[in-house]
C-alpha cells in the first residue's frame, strides 16, 4: 500500500469508472442513440467503483499509519485530502456560480451547500440540478472526514470481532435504512424526487462500496497473511465479480425499486470490491492488463468528473443538431478530454505540486526524526480520485 507506483489492475478500474460514468451522463445531450444506449445505462454504477477504490486506497493510507505509528497524524492526512480535492472543486463551482448560463441545466443549490459538502443531505433535485454530480464528492469528504476518527477508536481497542460487528452492522443497517425509507416514500408518494434525495444520493445510504473498500485494505494492513492466501485466487474473484455485476444488472433493471434499493447495492460492492482485490496484484489479469492511454485517463479522471457536464452542454449548443453519430461523438469526447486535461494540468496538478514538496520535506524530517528516534508519518499510496 505504500508504493508510489503506479497499478495498472486499479488505474484501469479508474479509467473504465470515469468513462461508463461520462457516458451515462450521455442523457444531457439526448444521450447516444437507440443503438448504443446499452453502453450508458447502467454507468451512474461507475461512481460506486470509485466508493470501492477510495476505502480501499485512502482507507489503506489511514490503517497503515496505525498499524506502523499506533497513531494517525489527523492535520497531515486533512490538509493533504484539501490539497488534492479543493484546487479543482474550487475552480468548477466558480465556473457554474459565475457563468449560469454555462450550466448543464437552470437551477442550482446555493453556493454554500457545495462549498460545506451538503449538496447531498439537502437539495431539491427537480428544481435545483445544476453540478448535481457534485453529490458523491460529498459522500467522499464525509468519509474522509469520520473515517481516520473510527479507525483510531477501533485500533486502540484491537478487537477483530468488533470490526466484523461494525462491518455488519454497516452492512445490514443499511439495507434496513433504505428498505424503510423506500416502503415509507413509496406508500407516501410525495412530490418530489424521493428516489434521489432520501436514497441514492445521502451518505448514509451509500456507505457500502467504502465498506467493502475499507475492509480490503483493513485485510491487507493487518491480516496480510490473509491477503497473501488469497492472492492466488485473485483470477477467481475476478469471474466472481465480473458475475456480480451482472447480477447487478438484474437487480437495478428497475434502479428506483426496492430490490435494487436493499440487496442491490451491497451486491454491486461486494462485486466491485472482488475486482478491486484483483486490480490490486499485478499477476492478476486485471493487474497486469495495461491499456495505452487508461492510466492518463486515470489521471485526470477528477477532473474529468468535474467538469465533464459543462463541456457536454457547450458541445450541444455549439453543434445545436447540426452534427450527428459517430462525428457528434467524436467531438464530445474530444472537448470533454481537452478541458479535463486543461483543469488537469492548469489547477489540479500545482496542489498536487504542493503536496509533493510537503512530502519532500516530511521524508527529510523523517530522515532525521529517525537519527532522533522521533516518528514521522508517511504517505505514499495511490490516490483514488
Amino acid at each position: 500500500m505504500s508504493t508510489t507506483q503506479r497499478q495498472p489492475g486499479l488505474d484501469l478500474l479508474r479509467a473504465i469508472a470515469i468513462v461508463w460514468v461520462m457516458l451515462f451522463h450521455s442523457f444531457i445531450v439526448g444521450g447516444l442513440g437507440d443503438h448504443w444506449g446499452w453502453l450508458s445505462k447502467y454507468g451512474w454504477m461507475g461512481v460506486d467503483i470509485f466508493f470501492v477504490l477510495s476505502g480501499y486506497l485512502i482507507g489503506g493510507q489511514v490503517l497503515q499509519q496505525l498499524r506502523d505509528h499506533a497513531r494517525i497524524d489527523f492535520g497531515d492526512f486533512y490538509l493533504r485530502r484539501a490539497l488534492r480535492i479543493l484546487p479543482a472543486f474550487w475552480a468548477v463551482l466558480a465556473i457554474y456560480l459565475v457563468f449560469p448560463s454555462w450550466r448543464e441545466v437552470d437551477g442550482m443549490e446555493p453556493w454554500w451547500k457545495f462549498a460545506a459538502f451538503i449538496y447531498n443531505l439537502d437539495v431539491d433535485y427537480n428544481a435545483h440540478a445544476a453540478f448535481s454530480h457534485a453529490w458523491s464528492l460529498c459522500v467522499e469528504e464525509h468519509f474522509y472526514l469520520v473515517f481516520p476518527l473510527l479507525a483510531a477508536w477501533g485500533f486502540r481497542r484491537n478487537s477483530l470481532l468488533l470490526t466484523i460487528s461494525l462491518i455488519a452492522f454497516v452492512l445490514l443497517g443499511g439495507i434496513a435504512l433504505r428498505s424503510t425509507i423506500w416502503l415509507h416514500d413509496n406508500a407516501l408518494d410525495p412530490d418530489r424526487n424521493w428516489f434521489i434525495e432520501d436514497l441514492y444520493y445521502p451518505t448514509w445510504c451509500r456507505l457500502d462500496g467504502l465498506l467493502v473498500g475499507a475492509a480490503l485494505a483493513a485485510m491487507r494492513v493487518f491480516r496480510a497473511r490473509w491477503w497473501q492466501r488469497m492472492r492466488g485466487y485473485a483470477n477467481v474473484a475476478i469471474m466472481i465479480g465480473v458475475l456480480g455485476v451482472i447480477a447487478s444488472f438484474s437487480l437495478h433493471a428497475q434502479r428506483g425499486g426496492l430490490l435494487a434499493n436493499s440487496i442491490g447495492w451491497p451486491v454491486l460492492s461486494l462485486s466491485f470490491g472482488l475486482l478491486v482485490f484483483a486490480a490490486a496484484e499485478r499477476d492478476s489479469w486485471i493487474g497486469r492488463w495495461r491499456i495505452p492511454g487508461a492510466g492518463w485517463i486515470a489521471a485526470i479522471s477528477y477532473s474529468l468528473y468535474l467538469s465533464h457536464k459543462l463541456v457536454m452542454h457547450a458541445v450541444n449548443v455549439a453543434i445545436d443538431g447540426r452534427v450527428h453519430g459517430v462525428l457528434a461523438f467524436s467531438l464530445y469526447a474530444v472537448a470533454i478530454i481537452a478541458v479535463g486535461a486543461l483543469l488537469h494540468y492548469a489547477v489540479e496538478r500545482p496542489g498536487l505540486r504542493l503536496r509533493g514538496r510537503m512530502r519532500r520535506g516530511q521524508s527529510a524530517q523523517a530522515s532525521r526524526g529517525q537519527q532522533r528516534g522521533s516518528t514521522v508519518f508517511m504517505d505514499g499510496s495511490n490516490d483514488p480520485l
